[in-house]
Parts: C-alpha cells; structure tokens; sequence
C-alpha cells in the first residue's frame, strides 16, 4: 500500500522539476501530505526525505520549525484561539482558557473523542474584530465565552 496517493506522488514530480533544487519544494510537500493523510506519518516523512535527497532529521527539523506542519493527528475541529496583541487586550486569553475548560484539553492536545484540537495561536489576521478564533478555515469573530459556546455548539452538533 503506497504511503501517499499515486496522484499526489505524481504531483510532487512535476512540481519538483519546476525547482531550482528537490529540496526547494519541502515545505509545500510536506503540507500536501499533510492534508492528504491528516498529519505527516513517519513512513511519509521518509517517503519525503528519500524524494527529497535529504535526511528524516532535515526533514523533521523543518517540521519542527513551523508550526502548522504536525506529526500527529489534529481534531475533526481544530480550534486556534488568538492570543496575539489585539485579541490579547480584547479577550483573546480568557476565551482560551474558556475553551481549555469547555473541552478539558489545553495547548495543542486533543479531546478523547477526536471531535476538537485546541491551539493558542499568534495571529489569524482579524485584529479588528478582535477576539478571533479560527476553527479550520473557518473565522469567528468579536466573541465572548457566551458566544464561543454556541461556535463550539454548532461544530458538536455537526459530527
């Protein structure tokens, strides 16, 4: 069984020639991957490596440099809660914390059902409609522990 499909393998090949270097394209790899699978395997992290020319170290050492890159599998709902400057003084930290005890997980954990990921994050962009939480791709804005309630309601209902 192939680690990653034959169509995205495929992909990467093409993709790769229009690189200066193979390793010039690890990062992007490595986020298609990640969508595909839900998180970047071992097995796939040395699938990567081996195409890539480098080592699963380099590879590994890249993961660990970005944040959104992961090696293990995030909720069906991964909440990223804003606590840079603006959703800082609006609230960003109490609506964390809500959440930590709304879904009794904290910092990039898990809950046991695999329903909802929770992450503290720098920033999503929506400093003006500050708090701001992202959950997946999509943005919540202006929110109170009353009102993250019924975002995170609408997500449980939905599974």
């Amino acid at each position: 069984m192939p680690i990653i499909s034959e169509k995205l393998d495929q992909f990467f090949d093409q993709k790769m020639k229009e690189y200066p270097t193979q390793r010039s394209f690890l990062v992007p790899m490595l986020l298609y991957t990640q969508d595909e699978l839900g998180c970047l395997t071992d097995e796939a992290i040395a699938h990567i490596a081996k195409k890539t020319d480098l080592t699963e170290l380099e590879v590994r050492n890249v993961i660990s440099y970005y944040s959104l890159l992961r090696t293990k599998p995030l909720g069906k709902y991964h909440v990223q809660v804003c606590t840079n400057i603006s959703c800082m003084l609006r609230g960003g930290e109490e609506l964390l914390d809500h959440c930590k005890n709304r879904l009794g997980i904290g910092h990039k954990q898990t809950t046991r059902d695999g329903v909802f990921s929770l992450e503290e994050v720098e920033c999503i962009g929506a400093c003006s409609w500050a708090p701001a939480v992202q959950v997946n791709y999509d943005f919540h804005e202006n929110l109170t522990p009353e009102t993250m309630d019924a975002v995170l309601d609408k997500y449980q209902n939905q599974r």
